[in-house]
């Protein structure tokens, strides 16, 4: 974050600094006099709204939906068959003689642990399937993103979420979210 505020102010303070009281005069003229520097544009957009826009964005979310509901059924299967043998034991425990006490103990202690681990992995295994499926919408939107900005002659497009830039001068950049969202829809027909 720190990077991208830098790397913001760095950009847009390169045309203020060209026409700079410090720089240093050489007979009369100065570097900026000599030499046009070159206007630093830039696009903006909301990245996530973009990617949010995008037709297929919709389906990979219900195919994440689908999948943590089917975890969320297993989850709730062992839960209960955990249930169901603890409370065997608790009816059980005064009966039971210390040995078979002991084993359905160690038995209860097992199976806790293993649905704990098995909720830990399937938390991963969500987070890496929904990330290999959003990995092909945002190679397609950077895709879309470069070629705007080589046409438009853009240095770089700037990500507004999460507030890294809470002020952009409109006469400096420009506002490309629309027109992305126009044309990664026009690209899905």
């Amino acid at each position: 974050m720190k990077k991208l505020l830098l790397i913001c102010s760095l950009v847009l303070s390169l045309p203020a600094l060209a026409q700079s009281d410090s720089i240093p005069k050489t007979g009369g003229a100065t570097t900026a006099d000599t030499v046009s520097q070159p206007v630093v544009r830039f696009g903006y957009l909301s990245y996530d709204s973009v990617l949010k826009a995008m037709p297929q964005y919709a389906i990979v979310q219900k195919q994440m939906a689908d999948l943590r509901e089917a975890y969320q059924q297993e989850l709730s299967r062992v839960e209960e068959e955990f249930n169901q043998k603890y409370e065997a034991f608790l009816e059980g425990q005064r009966d039971f003689p210390r040995t078979i006490l002991l084993k359905r103990q160690t038995e209860l202690q097992q199976l806790m642990q293993h649905n704990i681990d098995f909720k830990a992995q399937s938390l991963r295994d969500l987070r890496q399937a929904e990330e290999e499926a959003m990995k092909p919408l945002r190679l397609q939107l950077n895709g879309v993103l470069a070629t705007l900005a080589r046409e438009r002659g853009l240095a770089l497009i700037i990500n507004t979420d999460g507030n890294a830039c809470p002020f952009i001068d409109p006469t400096m950049g420009q506002d490309i979210q629309e027109e992305v969202i126009h044309l990664l829809l026009q690209n899905a027909k």
